[in-house]
């Protein structure tokens, strides 16, 4: 019986003997790590943090690039009874010094000149911490490296031969396993108490709709700590799938080529970048190799919705698609490695035009929603439960109902114990059990829950009107000009928009219309530039009610950035930051 990540731990170990159960870049080719080398890395490295006196409840930071060294330092920590504190690695270090100190840890663990360069900057005020260990040998002065402590963890473990068992033995499912901070895109950040029953809980009710099996491999490129990356790993570990690290975001195409995954998790940024990598090809090509991809992709739409209505392909359709498939599926499909059975999306709303695109062309995405709070998955679309648009209905053993104003609850034993150290926000989001999302939504005919927006990002206009920013967004984001789009209007008369254009499309038509500039800043502002982009999102979004209509825009001379605070490490755009940060811009346009 599997109830706590310590349990997983051993049940993995013992049920999944491969030699390569992980993968990761070292000198510049994959190396892999054994089931065998991974159990003897977590233990010795859970004895060596016990003979360093951390003990149960006692919290650890993890501040690592992913690899499969953070998974084992997690495991390590959780194994032991400590709870682990993730941070992003984007951070500045004043951020570093709040959740190291907010959350009252004993030992932080870093890697990368980078990383330490933040922590120096801030070590001398981290009080609490009476431990900081590198994960490579470039430690600087005062700190162990995490084979000083690996090695002590064996001479430990000789003379004490039982107590990695009987730590993780002592665990319960209501022990505390992590405090996950949360992005802080409104005030400060908060520290999510996630329990491992928590965890655990999520896990089974993926298993138990998702196919999962030893013999998939599966490549991790989003942080580590962001929950959903934490709880997808901890599933595949449940499952003896074969995990591959990502060196990047930068890198990921590549690494897809390397790794070959048959599972990936993705954020809607990530396939919104796909797509317009594919749509800016064929619209490059030439006319012929334009007609056959929209042939053959319109092929693929009546094939998918066949699908989705599980009705038999007819003997004509399935020869034109398998034509289709030769000519231009398997091109797509192959720069994902060849082997991909599904992707899941979540950490936001997926525009639904992309997802029948991937679904039409041969690649299932399957999109859940869910947050920090809960562990994260609340709900997801399956196999057999499909439906684009649509988040899935609620996963097993979870509850879901909709507010008077429209805003999403949950309950089960996804909700976390609460906010650390922060009882009255722990009151005002969990009532009679029941966690209050913050985001706005509805359930369909047919039990599917529906995201329009988030409850604070609504805009209502000066005239009174409603008005959900993100699907207008993701309208938006499907044109190949289009990079990223913000819109704002609130308590305005009108709704105005932040357009980041994809400059390699935009300085083509600069070009060819002989449209001379400096710089992109120059460009962004040439009156016939934000003409033609206003006239491109006319064009675009026709059915806009006419309160949505976007009258005016601002061209971004550069994309939002996780560095300036513009977006949360998983690619979310961080709404009141920009628009603060471009506060006078904003207000120009609405100048009489």
């Amino acid at each position: 019986m599997v109830e706590t990540i310590g349990q997983l731990f051993l049940n993995t170990v013992k049920s999944y003997p491969k030699d390569v159960l992980m993968l990761y870049k070292k000198e510049g080719e994959y190396a892999h790590i054994s089931t065998a080398e991974f159990e003897a890395w977590v233990r010795d490295l859970s004895l060596g943090l016990h003979s360093l006196g951390l003990k149960k409840g006692d919290k650890l930071i993890i501040f690592l690039e992913n690899s499969p060294f953070w998974v084992m330092t997690d495991l390590a920590t959780l194994c032991l009874g400590g709870i682990t504190v993730p941070i992003y690695t984007s951070l500045m270090p004043e951020q570093v010094k709040y959740i190291i100190d907010n959350s009252d840890a004993r030992i932080v663990v870093c890697s990368g000149s980078d990383l330490w360069a933040k922590l120096a900057a801030v070590r001398h005020q981290l009080d609490k911490v009476e431990h900081f260990i590198s994960l490579g040998g470039d430690a600087p002065d005062g700190t162990l490296t995490l084979m000083e402590v690996q090695e002590r963890g064996r001479e430990f473990g000789r003379e004490n031969p039982e107590l990695f068992e009987q730590s993780v033995a002592a665990l319960q499912p209501d022990d505390i396993a992590s405090i996950i901070y949360t992005s802080g895109t409104t005030g400060l950040p908060k520290g999510v108490m996630l329990m491992h029953g928590n965890f655990i809980s999520n896990i089974k009710a993926i298993d138990e709709i998702l196919e999962f099996s030893p013999a998939d491999t599966t490549l991790s490129f989003l942080p580590l700590s962001h929950v959903l990356e934490r709880m997808v790993s901890f599933t595949y570990l449940y499952n003896g799938c074969t995990i591959g690290y990502a060196e990047s975001v930068e890198t990921l195409g590549a690494n897809l080529l390397e790794i070959r995954p048959t599972i990936m998790v993705n954020v809607p940024r990530i396939l919104e970048k796909i797509y317009a990598k594919v749509i800016d090809n064929v619209l490059t090509s030439s006319p012929l190799k334009r007609k056959i991809f929209y042939w053959a992709l319109n092929v693929g739409k009546e094939v998918s919705k066949l699908k989705l209505q599980n009705q038999p392909l007819p003997g004509g359709l399935k020869f034109k698609h398998n034509i289709a498939h030769k000519l231009v599926f398997s091109k797509i499909i192959a720069k994902t490695g060849g082997r991909v059975r599904f992707f899941v999306s979540g950490g936001g709303p997926l525009s639904k035009d992309i997802a029948e695109f991937f679904h039409a062309v041969g690649i299932l995405i399957l999109e859940g929603y869910g947050l920090t709070e809960t562990s994260p998955v609340i709900t997801v679309n399956t196999f057999d439960h499909l439906k684009f648009g649509a988040v899935g209905p609620p996963i097993p053993g979870v509850e879901v109902k909709i507010a008077e104003d429209g805003e999403i609850l949950t309950k089960g034993p996804h909700v976390m114990k609460g906010y650390y150290k922060m009882e009255d926000l722990t009151r005002e989001a969990i009532c009679d059990g029941w966690f209050y999302t913050g985001d706005i939504g509805h359930i369909d005919e047919n039990g599917y829950l529906v995201i329009t927006d988030r409850k604070k990002d609504i805009i209502v206009t000066a005239g009174g009107k409603n008005v959900a920013p993100q699907p207008i967004e993701n309208i938006l984001k499907l044109d190949p000009f289009v990079e990223g789009a913000v819109l704002v209007g609130d308590r305005r008369k009108f709704i105005s928009a932040l357009i980041v254009p994809s400059f390699e499309k935009l300085e083509e038509y600069a070009k060819s219309h002989s449209i001379a500039y400096d710089s992109r800043q120059d460009l962004v502002t040439k009156e016939s530039i934000i003409q033609f982009y206003e006239e491109l999102i006319d064009r675009i979004t026709p059915n806009l009610a006419s309160y949505e209509k976007i009258k005016k825009v601002i061209l971004m001379e550069r994309d939002f950035e996780i560095e300036k605070g513009e977006m949360t490490p998983s690619l979310k755009v961080k709404r009141n930051i920009v628009e603060e940060k471009y506060k006078s811009a904003i207000n120009s346009l609405y100048q009489e």
